[in-house]
């Protein structure tokens, strides 16, 4: 009997902590909680219940998808953290998912993918349209639109304004934020090209070092 793979996909790249499990393609269980704060302490107890309603272990896991992003600065370091981690110590690999890419999976030809920015702005990716474009930071009018005549779908915030332009489809995502990352662990899992998850930023740190105080430098311990 062929063993199907156990793959855990979990998020806090946004308001909230989120996670599922897959055996093979089936979803086992998933768990979302909203919370504009607190992922930190939240995300490893939610995903020991969202194991422990798979009725398994972190030893079973084959592999783990974690979202990369873009969002939340805070909460994407604490996902991929944690996710790095986990692979580290259980010896399985760990597989970044960006928002565009849980967002188009199961859609089939070009698809814009967009995911709410700070004031009013736009994190934008074209998938499935061989143009390989970057992810980038915009507004609905610095937009940039593939060809015309792909006629790309829309997924995600304004997806009605930015199929208007495109003459494509408005699509809502086909699954849950977390199962969507884990299905795309499962695809790319034995992916041999594979490296460590890593924060996808979008936009400079809102934080930044004051500029009336110095810099505190300090004492070399060993002087």
């Amino acid at each position: 009997m062929t063993h199907a793979p156990l793959i855990l996909g979990f998020d806090t790249s946004g308001p909230c902590c989120t996670a599922a499990l897959l055996r093979g393609d089936i979803l086992v269980a998933s768990q979302t909680q909203d919370m504009a704060r607190g992922q930190a302490e939240r995300i490893m107890p939610l995903i020991q219940e969202v194991l422990i309603a798979g009725n398994v272990d972190f030893s079973n896991l084959d592999a783990i998808g974690v979202g990369i992003g873009p969002g939340n600065f805070t909460g994407i370091r604490i996902s991929v953290s944690a996710a790095r981690g986990l692979a580290l110590a259980l010896d399985i690999p760990a597989i970044g998912v960006s928002q565009f890419q849980a967002l188009a999976l199961g859609v089939d030809g070009p698809v814009v993918c967009s995911v709410a920015a700070p004031r009013d702005r736009l994190y934008v990716q074209t998938l499935n349209d061989n143009s390989a474009s970057a992810a980038a930071l915009c507004d609905l009018d610095t937009l940039r639109l593939p060809n015309p005549k792909a006629e790309a779908a829309a997924i995600g915030v304004h997806a009605d304004e930015i199929a208007k332009r495109t003459g494509g489809r408005v699509l809502t995502a086909k699954y849950p934020p977390a199962e969507a990352i884990a299905r795309q662990a499962l695809c790319n899992m034995h992916n041999a090209n594979l490296t460590p998850p890593a924060p996808l930023y979008l936009r400079p740190a809102d934080a930044a070092p004051s500029r009336n105080a110095p810099p505190v430098i300090l004492a070399d311990p060993s002087a």
